[in-house]
This record gives structure tokens, sequence and C-alpha cells, in this order.
């Protein structure tokens, strides 16, 4: 499964490297992205740093404790839907952050660290932990980081090619990891019964129980 998860991850790293490299998102740059408050540059650098941060967290210093698993990362994360929530400005700082730099510089420092990934990721055992550095004292298992990075990649592929009207397709490896650890969020989050509501009987789906991000 390693394997498995570390391919899908740099198949969707390296769709996201060519994304932020088009003429079509550095001419959008300083434009609202499809996402609310968001700035095509400030959705780009999020995007990005699905790729930097994964080398970011490799070299963190990790102390041993209980790794979170992909689910309960995404299932226990409140204020996902609103914009002004701590969340969701915490997540638009980061990323403006990286935005800083320029369109040229960010597709850059995405490529470069994709390409040293691609090396590292196949050195990388089984048990290797992360530490989860904008959470202080976390870590995860390299393969369930690379589980939420498939997650973000899906998610803000879409939302990027969406905003700057470019033709670019999440890979289907990337994709199945990322609808996988979702639906276990929800599940985990609003219980089967609610998740089934929502997949069959969408009138009864109170709840929105699918809505995980």
């Amino acid at each position: 499964m390693t394997k498995e998860i570390r391919k899908a991850y740099l198949l969707g790293a390296e769709r996201a490297v060519h994304l932020l490299a088009t003429e079509e998102v550095a001419r959008c740059w300083g434009k609202e992205s499809v996402l609310p408050g968001m700035t095509v540059g400030g959705l780009a650098g999020h995007l990005a740093r699905s790729v930097l941060q994964v080398e970011w967290f490799l070299d963190g210093e990790t102390v041993g404790t209980e790794p979170v698993s992909p689910v309960r990362y995404y299932a226990r994360l409140v204020g996902t839907s609103l914009p002004d929530s701590a969340l969701n400005v915490g997540v638009r700082a980061r990323s403006e952050e990286t935005a800083a730099a320029g369109p040229a510089a960010v597709a850059e420092q995405a490529r470069a660290a994709w390409q040293r990934l691609a090396h590292r990721l196949g050195q990388e055992p089984a048990d290797r932990r992360v530490a989860i550095l904008h959470r202080p004292g976390e870590e995860m298992l390299l393969d369930g980081y690379l589980q939420t990075r498939c997650v973000e990649l899906a998610v803000h592929l879409d939302d990027l090619v969406l905003s700057v009207g470019a033709h670019c397709q999440t890979p289907e490896a990337t994709l199945a990891i990322a609808v996988d650890v979702l639906v276990a969020a929800a599940r985990d989050r609003h219980g089967d019964q609610a998740v089934l509501h929502a997949l069959a009987r969408r009138e009864r789906d109170a709840d929105q129980a699918l809505r995980v991000l």
C-alpha cells in the first residue's frame, strides 16, 4: 500500500506543478478565485503547499506521539464551510504568504520540491513519521499525511482549473485516495446512517453528511 499511496501522491503533485506553471495561472494571479475571499494567487499558493509542506514536514523533528490518522485529520475539522472561521482564515494567511513570491517563483519552488520528493519518498520507510508543523506536537505517519495531500491536491486542482479556465484533470489514483479518505471522514463525523441518507436518500440528508470540507 505504501508504494501505491506514494505513487498516487507524486502523480497528483506532478499535475499540480504543471498547472502552476501555466500562463493561465500567471495571468489571473491577482483575480478572485472560485473560493470566496481567496485570489487565484492565494489558491495557487495553497495548492503549491501540498508539495512544499511534505518536504518541510519531513525535515521537522518528531517526538513519538500517537500519530493522527488521515481520517481523523479531516473528521475533527470545524468551520470548513465558513469563510471567516479560524480554520479558513489561517489557511488563507498561509496561502497568501506562499503566494507573495509571485507566480514564477511559486511554480519553480513547487517543481523543485516535487523533483526532490520523487527521489526521497522512495527512500523513506513505511513507518516514517512527520511532524505537523502548524499543529505543534502532532505527528502523522508519512503515508497517512500523503493521503491528506491527495485530498488537498484533488480538491484544489479542481478549484484552480475552474478559476483560470485551464485544461487539467486530477489523476484517477489521486482522486480515488481523496474520495476514500473524505467518505471515511464523513462516516467518522456523522455516522453510517447519515452517510447512507446522503448517498441514497438525499431528501433525508439534513446534515449534508458527505460535506467534509
